[in-house]
């Protein structure tokens, strides 16, 4: 995510999904400071909801969105 940053900033977009730790929360930071938009999944349809909970308590997520939601927001920004 730190390349993508770097190399996009404001023309990339961040999905942080389902997993464990807190590895996606750096790369998030990275991004939101290049002016990127993050997703993150929300708990109900997480099977491990530790990433993008790291993520969210953060204050890096602009939306927090159900995995079966998540294509229609991605296209949403077209």
């Amino acid at each position: 995510m730190k390349s993508i940053a770097e190399g996009y900033g404001r023309n990339s977009l961040g999905i942080i999904l389902t997993g464990m730790g807190d590895d996606g929360t750096q790369g998030a930071e990275a991004m939101k400071k290049r002016g990127a938009i993050i997703f993150a999944q929300d708990e109900a349809s997480s099977c491990i909801f530790g990433i993008p909970r790291s993520v969210i308590d953060a204050g890096y997520a602009d939306a927090v969105i159900c995995l079966n939601q998540m294509v229609d927001r991605i296209l949403s920004l077209q």
